[in-house]
């Protein structure tokens, strides 16, 4: 696992809820930092386009990790996995992964959050709800959280996250949320005062 740059360290650490950026570029990485990012996730696939954000940023690095793809990239600080109904393959890429990385899981619904909890035990889980937007796709993640077990973290991932639906989530108990880089400045809230 890369020392210094802990995933689960970064957003639980502070006040309030950790923006984590979703980025394709270095460029992003570096701006979406300097703005008040705690994290970015990376879609898997092109290892020079995560060598490069890699190097334009000290933020954790969580990538997105497919089953096919095998072993995880260095540049990884944690892998985000999908729960799906696959359990056998699911708890054999967790294992595997675990040893070089920690593992967020994606979870969608609530009978994969019971899979998760059965067969995983997860630390850090994302909750998603990737085919709805706006109000639905909040409420569907706020459902899921009651079920999350204490003491573990909790990420949202919605479309187009407002600023309302940022602060909702944070009242919920949410530690972080994944937001499009472009929207990161607006939903940090006021810059600190110059003193």
């Amino acid at each position: 696992m890369n020392a210094g740059r802990r995933f689960s360290q970064a957003i639980s650490e502070g006040d309030g809820i950790s923006l984590i950026a979703r980025v394709s570029a270095a460029d992003d990485a570096a701006r979406v930092e300097e703005q008040g990012a705690e994290g970015v996730l990376v879609a898997a696939g092109d290892g020079g386009a995560l060598a490069q954000i890699r190097g334009a940023t000290n933020l954790p690095v969580l990538v997105t990790w497919p089953s096919q793809l095998g072993e995880p990239p260095p540049e990884a600080d944690a892998c985000l996995v999908d729960v799906g109904e696959d359990v056998d393959s699911l708890v054999r890429l967790s294992s595997h992964l675990s040893e070089a990385c920690e593992v967020a899981y994606r979870i969608d619904d609530e009978e994969q959050l019971e899979l998760a909890l059965e067969e995983l035990d997860p630390e850090i889980f994302v909750l998603a709800a990737p085919d709805a937007d706006g109000e639905e796709a909040l409420e569907r993640v706020l459902d899921l959280l009651p079920d999350v077990p204490a003491g573990k973290l909790a990420i949202a991932e919605l479309r187009g996250s407002s600023r309302d639906d940022v602060g909702a989530l944070e009242r919920a108990g949410f530690d972080g949320v994944i937001v499009e880089p472009r929207s990161v400045a607006d939903l940090v809230g006021d810059a600190p005062p110059d003193v």
